[in-house]
């Protein structure tokens, strides 16, 4: 159960794990209060979900981008 909680983690953007951190809760909590969220507005939330997924993985292409000493040759 640990490997697939992980592989979605990784490949769910990661916005529950980042906010979690963020906010010094765990990311398990997020998670949840996001589903009980999504069914009690009908969805809604998804929309944020992609907002912050969009921004959070623009961020990273911006700072690997300037660490990669290889892009400037």
């Amino acid at each position: 159960m640990n490997k697939l909680r992980d592989f979605l983690e990784l490949y769910a953007f990661g916005v529950c794990s980042t906010v979690g951190e963020k906010l010094g809760v765990a990311s398990s909590r997020i998670r949840m209060w996001f589903i009980y969220i999504s069914f009690l507005t009908m969805g809604s939330p998804v929309i944020i979900y992609m907002i912050l997924a969009f921004t959070i993985n623009i961020k990273r292409y911006i700072l690997n981008a300037k660490r990669n000493p290889l892009r400037y040759l």
